[in-house]
């Protein structure tokens, strides 16, 4: 397999996208949509704040990503030729500010583009293909938890109902992905319970997943002894 070697933002990577790459590029389309949808939609108040506290963590992600390229790249000034536009995208700031995001958009069309077509950046993340696996089954898990907040606090406003403010809806997404569900918060709509349905079956297979890649641990190493033991034989 002929080896692919990029740069982005003045930093070399020869071995793929690593899982910090993969998350920043997932946020990256995830902080532009929610930034277009809530300047032209009005939100309800808890859903926008809901928002917010969205925006602030992925910004974290956004910082922990400029600091390790920072720290991993060669030349410090040749990477701030570009690496002020992730530092600018990582401020979670309202007014003008927030037009840092929209540097996002450029670093995604620098990655799509330094890989030239969307498979190669899927052959890049599946080189490993449990490694590959299970960070594909974390981005989802993050992106159902953020996307089924939203859609429950949106579905969620009957009398009755007990989903009411943003940390009730991230904390019932969380609960639910991962099956435990302690019935504190539950759906007591239609819609909010199509919702919990699939949140649930989804939970069910990435926890799989997780599973999977936990025991791989333990085998990859016996295996690993196992071929010593007959090369020396």
């Amino acid at each position: 397999m002929r080896k692919t070697s990029i740069k982005i933002a003045g930093q070399k990577i020869d071995d793929g996208l690593s899982f910090l790459n993969l998350l920043v590029l997932v946020l990256s389309f995830y902080v532009i949509g929610i930034l277009i949808v809530d300047a032209v939609i009005t939100l309800p108040p808890e859903v926008h704040r809901l928002v917010v506290i969205t925006d602030y963590i992925a910004c974290a992600i956004f910082f922990m990503d400029f600091c390790v390229r920072f720290y991993k790249a060669e030349s410090k000034l040749q990477y701030m030729k570009w690496g002020w536009i992730d530092l600018l995208a990582s401020i979670p700031a309202n007014g003008v500010f927030r037009l840092g995001r929209l540097a996002r958009v450029i670093q995604i069309v620098r990655v799509i583009k330094a890989y030239r077509s969307i498979s190669h950046i899927v052959e890049h993340i599946f080189k490993n293909h449990m490694k590959g696996t299970f960070m594909f089954a974390v981005i989802v898990a993050i992106m159902l938890v953020l996307f089924s907040s939203i859609a429950i606090l949106e579905v969620e406003n009957a009398p009755n109902s007990n989903i009411k403010t943003a940390e009730d809806a991230l904390w019932w997404a969380y609960v639910t992905i991962t099956t435990v569900g302690y019935g504190d918060l539950y759906p007591v709509t239609t819609k909010g319970r199509l919702i919990a349905l699939i949140l649930m079956t989804a939970g069910v297979g990435l926890f799989g997943v997780f599973t999977g890649y936990l025991a791989s641990w333990f085998v990859e190493p016996v295996n690993n002894d196992e071929e010593e033991v007959d090369e020396e034989a």
